[in-house]
């Protein structure tokens, strides 16, 4: 199954609400061990650098690649690449998260909604502990809504008779999320202190068809790659899809309530 293609435009327009956990998520780490020398942080799935680059609020003097396996992503990226106004660096690099390996010492190992994408991703954590300085950190956040309706229609949708032979389980690449329970027992077991939470974000979207402007930037990349030589076929595939998320998230007076759980957990290595 090719890699979905991605379209950092699109992603990025529901920035703030996408940012949003990823702040949550630096509240809760710890002081990191770098003591008075920089930190030296690797953002993993940095998609197109807008989070790598909060990371400099925390740590001004830091020294932070952000690692993508998608050129689309790291083009846009590319802005945020080099000195920081405080001593600073930003440099990205293209790597696959499913595969990659520390080639140093990190104190801070952080990804922000980009592990879902990769199979028994918590399999590489050992690795990822045994990489970090003692004292180092491995944050991470990830989605939890697989289960939601935006989610479960773009799965049965796929597997209708029209779409089966077509998109087989593109709509349905989500089954990689562990429960916050999980997360924190392989995190212990690795020796490390940990802690892991989920949140259910109550978030306002605006526009006409909110709902399936969102998940353009994520959910359906899969779909979008797999119909991108058919364009007819596409539009059929996302009026159908829209319809249903019409039923399913029915704009209200505000806006478009769409709940959006997410999963967190952070382990600090004791030694």
């Amino acid at each position: 199954m090719p890699a979905p293609t991605w379209d950092p435009h699109q992603y990025l327009r529901h920035a703030d609400h996408r940012t949003r956990p990823f702040r949550d998520l630096l509240t809760r780490i710890p002081a990191l061990p770098s003591g008075e020398r920089p930190a030296r942080i690797a953002d993993l799935g940095c998609g197109p650098g807008n989070v790598t680059a909060l990371l400099t609020e925390r740590w001004p003097d830091a020294r932070i690649t952000g690692f993508d396996n998608s050129p689309e992503m790291l083009a846009e990226a590319a802005e945020y690449a080099g000195p920081t106004a405080s001593g600073g660096h930003i440099d990205f690099r293209i790597a696959d998260v499913a595969d990659w390996k520390p080639e140093e010492p990190y104190d801070l190992i952080v990804s922000n909604a980009a592990l879902q994408w990769v199979p028994r991703h918590a399999d590489s954590f050992p690795g990822w502990a045994d990489s970090l300085a003692p004292g180092g950190v491995l944050a991470l956040q990830v989605p939890g809504n697989f289960v939601s309706p935006s989610h479960a229609l773009l799965g049965e949708l796929c597997d209708t008779a029209q779409w089966r032979d077509r998109l087989g389980s593109h709509g349905r690449r989500f089954v990689h999320v562990l429960e916050p329970w999980e997360y924190l027992t392989r995190l212990v077991d690795l020796g490390c202190e940990a802690d892991a939470w989920e949140t259910t974000y109550i978030q306002l979207l605006q526009g006409e068809d909110p709902i399936l402007d969102w998940v353009m930037g994520t959910a359906l990349r899969p779909v979008l790659t797999a119909l991108a030589d058919d364009e007819p076929s596409r539009e059929e595939f996302l009026a159908q899809y829209r319809d249903l998320l019409r039923k399913a998230y029915p704009p209200g007076p505000h806006g478009t309530v769409f709940p959006f759980r997410r999963i967190f957990a952070v382990a600090r290595r004791l030694s």
